[in-house]
């Protein structure tokens, strides 16, 4: 989620171990049941620091004409290693994966968030309330339009 979300995998190594440490230190005398949704919690406001941070430094790098801002990241580190049952499988599965992910970096980050949760971590609409600190009835609207977007962006194998 938070390497989809900022695009960059050294990023989203320092935002879990940052949100990791958090979750121990701040809550680890809270029963195991509460930490998924405590610790979403937690990683949704370390990503959301991150935009902050970015777009500061990103006002500065316009200003010197810096553009290391831009994203450098080797084609092939994008594509998560599995096992798949046949080459033709993989290659489908890897190029539907690889589309579904730009495509979802391209959201608005809190449909971002939204659909990466429902999703990808099976929250349900209240937890995902919970984590994302807004009414149930967001998460649902969030979550729609994140959806339609998809579907408008990715046609055929999505719908």
């Amino acid at each position: 989620m938070a390497k989809t979300a900022v695009g960059n995998r050294e990023d989203a190594l320092d935002i879990l171990q940052d949100t990791m440490y958090k979750l121990a230190e701040k809550y680890s005398t809270r029963q195991a049941t509460e930490w998924p949704a405590l610790f979403y919690t937690i990683l949704q406001s370390r990503i959301r620091d991150w935009y902050r941070r970015e777009t500061v430094r990103n006002r500065f790098r316009v200003w010197f004409g810096n553009e290391e801002g831009k994203d450098n990241v080797d084609g092939f580190d994008r594509f998560e290693n599995s096992t798949v049952q046949s080459p033709e499988d993989a290659l489908q599965n890897g190029r539907l994966m690889a589309e579904l992910e730009i495509a979802v970096r391209h959201l608005p980050l809190r449909q971002q968030q939204a659909f990466m949760l429902r999703v990808f971590e099976e929250f349900n609409v209240k937890d995902t309330a919970t984590i994302m600190g807004c009414s149930e009835g967001s998460v649902k609207t969030h979550y729609s339009r994140a959806v339609s977007s998809l579907r408008d962006k990715l046609g055929g194998d999505y719908s």
